[in-house]
């Protein structure tokens, strides 16, 4: 006589894709209680941002080919697919901090950020494009070769002002109404030069492009304040970057909700979503899920998924293509040129400098974060397509990055939700952002969270560090 007990297909929730937004919201809705299904078409964690060793890269890659000898072991490498580091004091930690998946995961700061900017020649100096490091305080701002004597002291004068601005406090505002003043306009007020409105704009603050300009000044100040209350969080740079790559935070989050009761199935895909008479979703059909589980459908009443679930489940109608990123990853033997042979680097090329629409981004990680093997670098270059040579439109990251051992080129769509997610109880997160943080990507994870539960995630009393969890 069998006594097995039968396998209850009723979830409340089931998430579809291991990417970042989508674990984090399977272990926030396990927290609250929710039975989670989550399942994923591939045969590792993090989908599109997951970090591969080097037999699942050149099968992603280059199907069919070995990888070289000399690259060493696979337990030496993990590779991400995005590039992406972590701002020290964004939402992003207070995540991992309140949810205390903090303590899974290990980290090391970032070693330095860096922009490239065109000169003209001087007097005593040659022209032409140069990296330089970002200043970020009103005294690193003295230091700067960005800029010339007079606008150091005018560029010192504006970040002093951010950083004593207080919303609450409107002594510090000096008569200025920042939620009515454009940026452009403060800026002028301030009479900084075109290269120093870039740097600010594109490698503190962080925008991708120009359109910052046109915006309520309140929001690139915010910006330019948390890059300041990020430094010396965690080390001297702003960015911090877990050991063992990216794909170790969508697995932290995996681990919480399994914690927690959640179900997990790798190899899985979504076949079709049934909905019931009210046009809401009431469940899915998997063939790999009857095939393991022996159940013909699971039942639910939400699901959570990335967009690539949504066009595979012929639900094209609920997202839509706003762009395509163009990414580079590249294998190195040698640190990125003129960054004083830092183990660890963030390059921003601002679109102006080239003559673009939109930032070149360029990041590098190295053994010291146990993703490679020792003597070797990895550079992740990524940008928005603007034409139809989208490798081309890297070129001023390769010049930058120097000789190029191994290369893999990826252009992706930028899909985006079509609706909120009410009307059905189906939930899709939009792509990976192209900007080099993951702020983005957590706020999506909050409105969503808000959307479904009805409540804000509270992110406050939280852990000084993961040593007081």
């Amino acid at each position: 006589m069998d006594t097995q007990e039968p396998i209850n297909p009723n979830y409340d929730v089931v998430v579809c894709g291991t990417g970042l937004i989508e674990c984090i919201l399977s272990g926030l809705l396990s927290m609250e209680g929710k039975r989670v299904f989550h399942m994923d078409r591939n045969p590792y964690y993090g989908g599109e941002g997951a970090s591969l060793n080097l037999t699942n890269l050149w099968k992603l890659f280059k199907a069919g080919q070995q990888f070289p000898q000399q690259l060493g072991q696979n337990r030496d490498w993990n590779i991400d697919l995005i590039p992406k580091f972590v701002m020290a004091n964004g939402q992003l930690v207070k995540i991992l901090l309140k949810t205390k998946v903090a303590r899974y995961l290990e980290w090391k700061a970032i070693d330095g950020t860096y922009v490239f900017q065109m000169k003209e020649a001087g007097l005593f100096s040659k022209g032409g494009g140069k990296i330089e490091k970002v200043p970020a305080t009103a005294s690193e701002a003295l230091k700067s070769d960005l800029m010339g004597m007079f606008e150091k002291r005018r560029c010192q004068k504006f970040l002093s002002y951010v950083s004593n601005y207080e919303v609450s406090n409107p002594k510090t505002h000096e008569g200025l109404n920042l939620n009515q003043m454009t940026c452009a306009q403060l800026l002028k007020k301030f009479e900084l030069e075109p290269n120093t409105i870039d740097f600010i704009g594109h490698a503190v603050a962080l925008y991708s492009n120009d359109q910052f300009l046109e915006k309520p000044a309140i929001q690139t100040i915010e910006k330019i304040k948390l890059y300041m209350d990020s430094i010396g969080r965690y080390g001297d740079s702003p960015f911090i970057y877990p050991i063992y790559g990216l794909g170790g935070i969508p697995e932290g989050f995996s681990r919480m909700a399994a914690v927690n009761g959640g179900t997990f199935m790798l190899n899985a895909d979504l076949d079709e979503v049934l909905f019931d008479g009210d046009g809401k979703v009431c469940g899915l059909k998997s063939e790999k899920v009857k095939e393991l589980m022996g159940i013909e459908q699971i039942n639910c009443k939400m699901i959570i998924a990335d967009p690539s679930y949504a066009l595979k489940a012929k639900l094209s109608n609920k997202v839509k293509s706003v762009g395509k990123i163009v990414r580079c990853i590249c294998i190195l033997n040698h640190p990125i040129p003129n960054t004083k042979n830092l183990p660890s680097v963030q390059v921003i090329i601002p679109q102006r400098q080239t003559g673009r629409k939109n930032d070149i981004y360029v990041m590098m990680v190295s053994d010291v974060h146990n993703v490679c093997k020792k003597g070797f670098f990895i550079a992740i270059l990524s940008t928005n397509v603007e034409t139809n040579n989208p490798e081309k439109e890297l070129e001023p990251g390769f010049e930058i990055v120097g000789t190029i051992l191994e290369k893999f080129i990826t252009v992706s769509d930028v899909y985006v939700p079509t609706d909120d997610g009410s009307k059905d109880n189906i939930f899709i997160s939009s792509s990976f952002d192209p900007q080099s943080h993951f702020e983005g990507e957590t706020q999506q994870v909050l409105n969503a969270y808000k959307r479904i539960t009805g409540k804000d995630l509270d992110l406050t009393n939280l852990p000084v560090d993961q040593d007081d969890q």
